[in-house]
């Protein structure tokens, strides 16, 4: 008998048996659906942030006193102790660190109004006091205008590059530039207009009020509302991508040293690049992948020990089969053969199943959130594997037990 042909009869007698084979698929599906489904949400995620996340390029690296977004909760208290990063400190980057070209610095602050001609935003606009770098470091380029310059820097000078969407809602139909707006209760002219850069993270692109540093500090103070010194976020630009950890070791080595650390002291600041922003939302996700893959494991071999023990009832009652084939000239190897394929092909049945539930679940973060749709399908391959090895596994006891049926007993099963 060929290989086709137990195949075909192992699908027949699957088909046979709608009810038996749909209880055992369900397990299957479950296990495999639950994986797919949470490494295809995490693939949607981590798909949009490696897009939003190349903001600093593969030169750009970025110096602060906070950590990052995907930071917990005690690296943000430990933050809390450390001196903010200063102007200074960028400038000694600036004169001593051979390997940048560019070092910009950017104060930030959000929930702020802007109006013109009796219009006025919600509270949402957020205010960058920054340096003619912030452009070209953030790879947030100018549309219609101009930037901010050194002129406006030394001059304290009030004017303003505008987001695209805070340009379009308070310009609907008129050009900006050259018209003065207020901005939290100051007025400032409209210079320049950024290309649209929307985030999906809720990012300040699109709502941002790009003011000279100069002039946000003598507007607001270096100190904030809550009596600290204001922290600036330092953006570096290395001279070639191959400089970026040469330019990365010299800048820790000079705030080290103006910071008076010793050499077995930790880095009393942050740096990150956009691989490492990357790198560490995997890193925050790794324990939700692992927990999907133990639970989804769990249910599998449930769904196996199940599958195992309704093809012993399978070959209970198809003994007298079992005998006919035998006597037929059936070998054991045939009987075997087709008894593990019937457990593989209802695994993988359960699997493809799985993995277009977990596919279309997963997905359901991208028609959420607005997310651009993933479909790992490395994680389809290893489900698909999974299942045949869940097959073979439990499958192989009672096909062993079907081929060693005695046809003559097997013949007088009643």
């Amino acid at each position: 008998m060929s290989f086709f042909d137990t195949f075909m009869m192992s699908f027949g007698a699957i088909r046979s048996n709608k009810l038996r084979s749909g209880l055992t698929l369900f397990g299957v599906i479950l296990g495999v659906a639950s994986i797919i489904g949470v490494m295809t949400a995490i693939s949607v995620i981590q798909k949009t942030m490696e897009q939003e996340m190349t903001v600093l390029g593969t030169q750009t690296f970025q110096v602060q006193k906070w950590p990052n977004g995907f930071s917990s909760e005690e690296q943000r208290r430990e933050a809390m102790k450390w001196p903010a990063v200063t102007l200074e400190e960028a400038q000694a980057i600036r004169d001593h660190v051979r390997s940048v070209d560019i070092v910009g610095t950017e104060f930030w602050d959000g929930g702020k109004v802007a109006s013109f001609n009796g219009y006025s935003t919600e509270p949402m606009v957020s205010i960058c006091g920054g340096s003619p770098e912030y452009a070209e470091n953030n790879t947030h380029y100018i549309a219609n205008g101009r930037n901010i310059s050194r002129m406006d820097m030394a001059a304290h000078r009030k004017v303003v590059v505008l987001g695209n969407a805070l340009a379009n809602e308070l310009f609907p139909f008129t050009d900006p530039i050259g018209h003065k707006i207020r901005l939290d209760g100051t007025k400032y002219e409209v210079i320049g207009t950024f290309v649209p850069k929307e985030s999906a993270f809720g990012g300040p692109y699109e709502v941002l009020a790009l003011i000279p540093g100069t002039t946000y500090t003598q507007t607001y103070g270096l100190m904030n509302g809550r009596g600290f010194k204001r922290s600036a976020n330092v953006t570096i630009h290395s001279r070639t991508p191959e400089l970026l950890d040469d330019a990365i070791a010299e800048t820790r080595s000079v705030l080290r040293r103006i910071r008076g650390l010793k050499h077995n002291e930790a880095d009393n600041f942050y740096y990150f690049t956009s691989l490492s922003q990357i790198d560490q939302f995997n890193e925050s996700t790794k324990p939700v992948k692992i927990g999907a893959f133990v639970m989804g494991t769990v249910a599998l071999i449930v769904a196996g020990v199940g599958i195992m023990n309704i093809m012993l009832v399978s070959v209970t009652e198809r003994t007298k089969e079992i005998g006919i084939r035998k006597s037929l000239g059936a070998k054991r190897n045939n009987i075997l053969t087709q008894f593990l394929i019937e457990a593989i092909v209802l695994c993988n049945l359960g699997g493809v199943i799985g993995i277009i539930l977990g596919f279309g679940l997963g997905n359901i973060a991208s028609a959420v959130t607005g997310f651009d749709a993933s479909i790992p399908y490395e994680w389809a391959l290893l489900g698909m594997g999974f299942c045949s090895f869940i097959g073979i596994t439990f499958g192989m006891v009672p096909a062993i037990k079907a081929s060693k049926l005695n046809p003559i007993v097997a013949l007088s099963n009643e």
